[in-house]
């Protein structure tokens, strides 16, 4: 035994040699040592993670005040180095995990991670998305570690029974989320936070992504769960019984959304309740009521188009809808004076022809693919519920024309004389 009265225990990586010394006996770093078991013990260690362990933070050479030195890890380094400051928790749970209560490498570093990361980012709950890293480490030894997978894989331990009770109580004390469903969940509830402050409200089309999230699709699926929540009550109240209680969204999940924005599932067309809001928004903001096709676009939508669709196109609302618009928008139908006149049949066919004699002209034959359309800049001309009253006209061009195949036998000598002009194959 040393004089100093601390005993040495061999390591894998100590040993004296040329240029490596060991520490003076009673130093900092020769306790910490000392009380380490043997690294490589198969009672305690796989080989696989005695692999990982032995590049996990490289090394680093600690001096003594008598100028004696000892390579260590480095991320045993970082700790035993106590000029620096640090975290309180730090070398504590080093201690704990590395001297008092040594673990597996691969439980070891996610730990470590985890704590560090619940301090760096001020997160109260460990929930880190599956593809979520964390950057970090002790000492000089810093790299990403990919903390989304370890959780991943300690919640389908704990699912499995298979995670034992010591490690269950350390990742409580993390508040660790155990359940994926909870987890998807609170991390689709942050971005829609994220998304309706950025846009004023929670009604992102199907497509809609922020922050990497495919915050559509989750709204999408919100949306349905929660209908199928309300037509369930709509059934109990009726006394009539409830087929299933699956896919059915709770109500503290409801409340939580509807304290983000209370009209973000509609009983209508989503793009319907999303343009309102817009509009609404845009003249609360001090706009004036856009009235124009293309005046205000706003996130792609065209307000002035919405606002006049809606006019004209008043008789297809909901009495609710109408409601909204009169009471908080002012907006009344559009007088007979003011519709655009129908066209007749003759017209339609004159549009066709004349999109036909486009294409013609551009492409130099008539050879048109069904599924083509055409645009003409047109006046007076509505495209859809949300259209406005001036724009280009879309005409089908390919599906007109087998139509008019179709009924070559029927069409007048006129007509049938205008398409053979542009090469029309019957």
């Amino acid at each position: 035994m040393p004089a100093g009265g601390t005993a040495t225990l061999p390591s894998a990586r100590s040993g004296t040699s040329a240029g490596h010394r060991p520490s003076a006996p009673g130093s900092d770093a020769t306790l910490f040592r000392s009380r380490r078991p043997h690294r490589h013990c198969p009672a305690r260690h796989t080989a696989d993670q005695d692999q990982e362990h032995d590049g996990e933070d490289g090394e680093d050479i600690l001096e003594g005040e008598d100028g004696t030195g000892m390579r260590v890890s480095g991320a045993a380094a970082g700790v035993l180095r106590f000029s620096e400051e640090r975290d309180p928790a730090v070398p504590a749970q080093f201690v704990r995990l590395r001297v008092i209560d040594p673990e597996g490498a691969y439980w070891r570093r996610g730990i470590e991670a985890a704590g560090r990361w619940l301090r760096e980012t001020g997160n109260t709950v460990l929930r880190v998305p599956y593809r979520g890293h964390h950057t970090g480490g002790l000492g000089r030894g810093r790299r990403v570690y990919p903390l989304g997978q370890w959780i991943a894989d300690q919640r389908r331990s704990y699912a499995a029974e298979t995670l034992e009770a010591g490690r269950v109580a350390e990742l409580e004390k993390l508040r660790m989320m155990w359940s994926e469903q909870d987890a998807a969940w609170a991390d689709g509830i942050a971005v829609a936070k994220q998304y309706a402050a950025a846009h004023g409200h929670f009604l992102p089309p199907t497509t809609a992504t922020w922050e990497g999230h495919p915050i559509g699709v989750w709204a999408k699926n919100a949306r349905a769960a929660a209908r199928r929540a309300r037509e369930n009550e709509e059934l109990r109240a009726a006394g009539r019984p409830v087929p299933s209680a699956a896919g059915a969204m709770t109500e503290a999940r409801r409340d939580e959304l509807d304290a983000i924005d209370p009209g973000w599932c509609p009983a209508w067309d989503t793009g319907w309740q999303r343009c309102y809001r817009l509009v609404h928004n845009h003249v609360q903001a001090g706009g004036t009521l856009p009235e124009t096709v293309g005046d205000v676009v706003v996130q792609g939508e065209d307000l002035g188009r919405w606002v006049t669709a809606q006019r004209f196109g008043w008789e297809q609302l909901l009495p609710v809808q109408q409601w909204i618009l009169e009471n908080t928008l002012k907006l009344a139908p559009a007088e007979e004076d003011e519709r655009p006149v129908k066209q007749t049949q003759d017209a339609k066919w004159a549009a066709n022809l004349t999109a036909a004699r486009q294409f013609y002209a551009r492409e130099g034959h008539l050879r048109v693919p069904r599924k083509h359309v055409e645009h003409l800049e047109t006046e007076n001309a509505l495209s859809g519920r949300q259209g406005g009253t001036e724009g280009p006209v879309v005409v089908k061009l390919g599906t007109w024309l087998d139509n008019v195949r179709k009924r070559a036998a029927k069409l007048p000598e006129q007509r049938r004389t205008d398409l053979d002009q542009l090469g029309m194959r019957w």
